[in-house]
């Protein structure tokens, strides 16, 4: 994975043994806590293989899905999700870490389990339809940012089967506005070589690439900031020179404890990690 952490498989049977809910999916979370020297300090939380997935139910129509996980010292995290007539939606995150775990946590100032709770920002998805997204989107509440990828999701299922109608997340699909591609530069070709010396018209220069300005958050803060002009040069049967543009690139990725990635991305796919 993009990220060094464990992926979770939960599949929910019904009293039938056949599946109602059906997830798999790769998480890991970005929190800040307080020292005993009164520091703030980052550290990263991620899946251990020892999950569990207890309490997860299929849920129905005046009940809720819940999609439970258990890992680590004390650590868990879930979803609750509604349905109504046409479609099923995520609507509370809860994510409990445990400061007591001092491998997590060293030194942490408050010891014990906190709780953040945050709203699902992601659309409603149609019944019948699997929801999947494999680029990483975050979800930010307090003091804790949650990066989740390679996401396969569907609550409700029917008949026992996971469907394969899929509906994807707006990080895996191009915005709505319009795309506007990025700027290939003038390219020229070596003359066709002739039996009499012919004159040579100079190649025409190459745009320089607009600066962008590209940052990652934690929390309320910049943890990543690149001011840079990029162009890929790409050989293939002819050379091909393209600037990356920054009105159309977006920045994606996360800050760690000691590694920080950021991704570029024009909509379609990644252009560029570093």
């Amino acid at each position: 994975g993009f990220f060094q952490s464990y992926a979770v498989e939960v599949d929910i049977k019904d009293a039938s043994n056949a599946t109602c809910l059906y997830a798999d999916w790769m998480m890991r979370f970005l929190i800040k806590y307080e020292s005993n020297n009164g520091d703030y300090k980052n550290t990263t939380l991620n899946l251990s293989s020892n999950a569990t997935h207890n309490g997860s139910i299929c849920g129905n129509d005046t009940q809720a899905a819940l999609v439970a996980v258990q890992f680590g010292e004390g650590h868990s995290w879930s979803i609750n999700i509604t349905k109504n007539n046409e479609t099923y939606q995520g609507d509370f995150i809860t994510l409990t870490y445990n400061t007591n775990d001092t491998a997590v946590f060293p030194d942490a100032k408050r010891k014990g389990p906190v709780t953040v709770v945050v709203r699902d920002p992601l659309p409603p998805v149609p019944l019948n339809t699997v929801f999947v997204c494999h680029n990483s989107y975050l979800v930010e509440a307090e003091n804790a940012t949650q990066i989740f990828w390679n996401v396969t999701v569907q609550a409700f299922v029917q008949n026992g089967t996971v469907s394969k109608k899929e509906s994807r997340c707006p990080a895996d699909t191009p915005t709505s506005a319009p795309t506007i591609s990025p700027t290939i530069a003038n390219v020229t070709t070596a003359p066709r070589t002739t039996l009499s010396p012919a004159p040579t018209t100079a190649p025409k220069p190459v745009e320089n690439p607009d600066t962008g300005n590209y940052s990652l958050k934690s929390g309320n803060k910049t943890c990543f900031l690149a001011t840079v002009g990029l162009q890929l040069n790409v050989s293939q049967d002819k050379p091909l020179l393209i600037n990356i543009n920054p009105k159309t690139t977006v920045a994606d990725g996360a800050c760690g404890n000691t590694t920080a990635t950021l991704k570029l991305n024009d909509g379609n796919s990644t252009l560029i990690g570093f």
